[in-house]
């Protein structure tokens, strides 16, 4: 196996990870997208919906928490406030996408990405 390939296992194993996390603390209409080979923004995208400000809260700690723990990774940046409706997780080749349903909605990564993206995961 070479570096490149470790390396994409590795984002798919955090990735993975950050979907068993967002599905256990109630997050809603879950979709992990791969974005392998052709994009050099992330690897990996996971998008989900919280139903409430206090949930998009709770889910953004959460997953930075468990992964912290996990994998002695925090994210690059961390972008958003609850009422605004998103929270963005940017841990360089795995992006967390954390929206109220307006704003997903709104916005439609999965619609843009779709052209390029392969979902692996969706958990409605």
């Amino acid at each position: 196996m070479n570096l490149n390939e470790e390396l994409h296992l590795d984002s798919l194993e955090l990735a993975r990870y950050i979907v068993d996390v967002v599905e256990e603390r109630k997050g809603e209409d879950i979709v992990l997208l791969d974005l392998r080979p052709d994009t050099v923004i992330a690897d990996f995208f996971v998008l989900c919906n919280g139903n409430s400000d206090r949930q998009i809260r709770a889910l953004g700690d959460y997953v930075d928490d468990e992964v912290k723990e996990k994998f002695g990774k925090a994210p690059f940046a961390r972008e958003g406030t609850p009422d605004s409706g998103w929270i963005v997780l940017d841990y360089g080749d795995v992006v967390v996408h954390i929206f109220a349903e307006e704003q997903r909605e709104y916005y439609d990564l999965h619609g843009l990405w779709r052209s390029v993206g392969n979902v692996l995961v969706s958990i409605q």
